[in-house]
């Protein structure tokens, strides 16, 4: 009994140091899951991250590291962890297998909302749709069409193609292509498009507009056409101006052909 106790004492001593050991680690690594948790919704915050997502994201990282943490303090006190592990990680791998397009939803996602490649309004070409962007949900988007169409598309299908943002720059080039009959003097037809562009309120003087002979088709002389104007401006100056040449091509006699074909009847 005597022996007993000096090894009693020493094993109390010795568990009592792991077990201050482990609370150490629980409040420290407490202290550090938050802080980490602080520091995602403030990046967050800053790129102006929805708060529902900051929040799910930030939380979810918590769980993960506060996990560690109770696994490392157990492991501190003698207690084998590895069939803790193993079934954490089994369960993970389980849930991964059955959410799969939803967790590549989910994660394209975020992508999305963290890079900003489009905003709310914008006109997009994105996962084979065009439209304007109406909402952005953490597993999908919405898109409005011309014609008032709402289509919701997984965010992966966005992720994982090409995506056209025709709204994300302040100004945008109208290019257009005017054919017109070998006829007309080339001169000509470049003074009135240039004219029409002068008088164009839309139309900006800078970069400068250009007006070239650009091609000589197999029944017309084509001139290529590009000016730019601000995106909100491009369709007006873009009817406008085949408007407008339509009207002044009329006015001065100038001939815009289109395909023909001549059938000869041969008699015997």
């Amino acid at each position: 009994m005597e022996e007993l106790i000096p090894k009693l004492i020493e094993w109390g001593s010795a568990f009592g140091l792991k077990l201050i050991a482990a609370v150490a680690i629980l409040i420290v690594g407490r202290i550090v899951a938050k802080s980490v948790r602080k520091l995602i919704v403030k990046v967050m915050d800053k790129r102006k991250v929805d708060k529902t997502i900051s929040s799910f994201i930030s939380s979810l990282v918590f769980s993960g590291l506060y996990i560690f943490v109770i696994l490392a303090a157990l492991s501190q006190v003698g207690i084998q962890t590895t069939s803790f592990m193993a079934i954490i990680g089994a369960a993970g791998l389980a849930i991964g297998l059955a959410l799969q397009g939803s967790l590549s939803n989910f994660a394209a996602g975020f992508l999305i909302i963290l890079f900003r490649p489009f905003k709310l309004g914008d006109y997009v070409e994105a996962g084979g749709v065009s439209g304007s962007v109406s909402k952005i949900s953490i597993f999908t988007t919405e898109i409005n069409t011309v014609d008032n169409k709402k289509i919701i598309v997984p965010n992966a299908q966005i992720m994982n193609g090409t995506i056209t943002n025709y709204t994300a720059e302040k100004t945008r080039r109208v290019d257009l292509t005017f054919g017109v009959g070998y006829e007309t003097k080339a001169s000509k037809v470049e003074n009135i498009l240039s004219k029409i562009i002068n008088k164009h309120e839309l139309i900006l003087k800078d970069p400068e507009p250009f007006v070239r002979l650009g091609n000589l088709g197999d029944s017309s002389i084509d001139f290529t056409v590009r000016v730019w104007t601000k995106t909100e401006d491009y369709w007006t100056v873009y009817f406008d101006l085949i408007e407008s040449a339509k009207e002044e091509f009329d006015k001065e006699n100038i001939n815009i052909p289109y395909p023909q074909m001549d059938v000869h009847m041969i008699k015997e």
